[in-house]
């Protein structure tokens, strides 16, 4: 079959390297516009674009997808199937185009972790398996008719970057399947059945940790925002200026009697802060302004005599 792929960041380049590799042929690539960052304003490309003009395929940036250019520069390609991973919103103009439709690919087992960030939520809540699935857009947000889905377990370590790499790599293996089940006609969509479950983008207040929560909620939290956007706590020095810290590993140390919220550092090894049922004894971290170190290291340069966790 003839494709059109959307897509913008990492994730999205297994996919489109999954159907390069396969029998179906990608007519063009649809990608977020550039955009400028850093004090340079440095050109910054999505990963799908990197990808795009590796491999010489026809790139589409539209800064509106209802424009009337652009959706007559999609019609011109006469495709069967428009392929959707993570990616913004479509209109109907957009996904109800091809003959065969338009599928996404969603991290989850919809409906459970509907949203922008399914990896990230699957993890914090405590689910104890996740997967991906493929299904067809409609007018609402994740909530098309399935295709396929494929299920895995979530380590008791799992962390959001290893999940990510992980379903991934199922992601893309569920693709070709489901493009070749609608060539085929073998694919029979399935309306999504059971309760749903929000996975909201994640803002800054999501990444606070809660320490009146227990060592686990704790450390699920900080699992589910690593590497990035990585757990957060604020620290107060003597002087009382509020310092973030990012979190990137934590381990636990549970104990009967705590008052949480009570940092304890032995200046030399430990930093670690107390919960509902115990301690969070700090692995990794990254003062704001400083580089990403294990606590050993940090402590040799940085002292938290008198230093407090902000309320």
């Amino acid at each position: 079959m003839r494709i059109i792929y959307f897509g913008t960041p990492d994730f999205a380049v297994e996919s489109l390297d999954a159907i390069m590799q396969s029998r179906h042929e990608v007519a063009a690539v649809v990608t977020v516009p550039d955009r400028q960052a850093g004090r340079g304003q440095k050109v910054i490309f999505s990963a799908v674009k990197d990808y795009a003009l590796e491999h010489n395929l026809p790139l589409l940036q539209p800064e509106k997808l209802r424009d009337p250019e652009f959706l007559a520069t999609l019609a011109s390609y006469n495709v069967d199937c428009f392929v959707v991973v993570a990616f913004r919103m479509l209109p109907e103009a957009v996904w109800a185009m091809p003959r065969l439709g338009t599928f996404n690919l969603h991290a989850s087992l919809l409906p459970r972790f509907r949203g922008a960030a399914p990896i990230n939520w699957a993890i914090m809540q405590g689910e104890r398996e996740t997967g991906v699935t493929t299904f067809l857009l409609n007018h609402k947000i994740d909530e098309g008719a399935i295709l396929l889905q494929e299920r895995t377990p979530i380590a008791a370590d799992e962390t959001a970057g290893s999940l990510h790499d992980r379903l991934a790599a199922m992601g893309r293996t569920l693709v070709v399947r489901t493009l070749d089940g609608l060539q085929a006609g073998t694919l029979t969509p399935q309306p999504q059945q059971g309760g749903p479950c929000p996975a909201p983008k994640i803002f800054k207040d999501d990444c606070r940790i809660d320490f009146t929560r227990t060592c686990d909620e704790v450390d699920r939290h900080v699992r589910g925002l690593a590497p990035y956007p990585a757990a957060t706590m604020t620290l107060v020095n003597p002087d009382g200026e509020e310092v973030l810290f990012k979190v990137f590993e934590v381990s636990l140390e549970k104990a009967e009697k705590t008052s949480p919220g009570t940092l304890i550092c032995d200046g030399k090894k430990v930093i670690k802060v107390a919960t509902a049922d115990g301690f969070v004894r700090i692995i990794t971290l990254q003062m704001s302004g400083k580089r990403k170190n294990n606590v050993e290291d940090f402590l040799r340069g940085n002292s938290l005599n008198g230093w407090k966790l902000a309320l």
